[in-house]
């Protein structure tokens, strides 16, 4: 048993005590491109409710329990409640990062419940869930990409990071895809269309090594270039996206 599905098992049985109506699993676990270690096991718990204090109680002593484990800090669930499903902004119990907070499941996460949600205990997505529209999705991505991304280009320092340039080219190739195909794409896929996009292929290549091939940290020189080259490329990628978006 790999060291996921063991976590994932003793998830489980810890959360089986509260009566879960189901648990899916979203993201990189669910698409295909999950690489133990280094991606998030993204979670959605839909439970009975109400969600009361001696539950969030019983929740975050689930989570500590749980800190032994490998990759426990990797795992993230969302807490839904079948009367609190419908609103895509509302936001729900969520541990992440080693506390509890609130967090809304976005349209994109909505959707990929529905398109390839894997189904670890319980009632699939489709009996839960509303469906999202394609607008309602295209809405979405656009706004990220206008409201968050476009601002964050213009914060240089940023871009000297290795996370912000990854997810910055692979978040921008998937809103692109979304918008023009109605469709989503794994982070993979993603960096394959990149080049076509127009996006620096010396880039996508270091995006590539690093992520998949195990390459050492890249040097202060090329950090520096690459974030240059980065934020000459997404400021007017992101610009024409939105512009094209009616």
């Amino acid at each position: 048993m790999s060291r996921t599905d063991a976590l994932l098992d003793r998830f489980l049985s810890e959360l089986e005590p509260i009566a879960p109506l189901a648990v899916w699993a979203h993201g990189s676990l669910a698409g295909g491109d999950y690489q133990e270690g280094r991606s998030d096991l993204d979670l959605i718990a839909v439970l009975q409710g109400p969600l009361t204090p001696r539950t969030l109680w019983r929740l975050a002593t689930l989570h500590a329990r749980l800190r032994a484990e490998p990759l426990a800090g990797l795992l993230h669930c969302t807490y839904l409640t079948p009367d609190a499903v419908d609103d895509p902004a509302r936001r729900h119990l969520t541990w992440a990062h080693e506390q509890l907070f609130k967090r809304p499941v976005t349209p994109v996460t909505r959707s990929e419940l529905h398109a390839f949600g894997r189904v670890l205990h319980g009632s699939a997505p489709d009996a839960l869930l509303p469906p999202v529209t394609d607008r309602e999705l295209g809405d979405f991505v656009v706004r990220d990409q206008r409201d968050f991304w476009r601002s964050a280009v213009d914060n240089a320092p940023l871009w000297t990071r290795d996370v912000w340039v990854d997810l910055g080219l692979i978040t921008f190739a998937r809103a692109s895809v979304t918008v023009r195909e109605g469709r989503l794409i794994s982070k993979r896929e993603a960096l394959d269309l990149l080049p076509g996009f127009g996006a620096p292929v010396d880039v996508v290549e270091d995006i590539r090594r690093r992520r998949y091939d195990g390459a050492a940290p890249p040097t202060k020189e090329w950090t520096a270039r690459r974030a240059g080259l980065t934020r000459d490329y997404l400021g007017p990628a992101i610009d024409a996206l939105v512009a094209s978006y009616d």
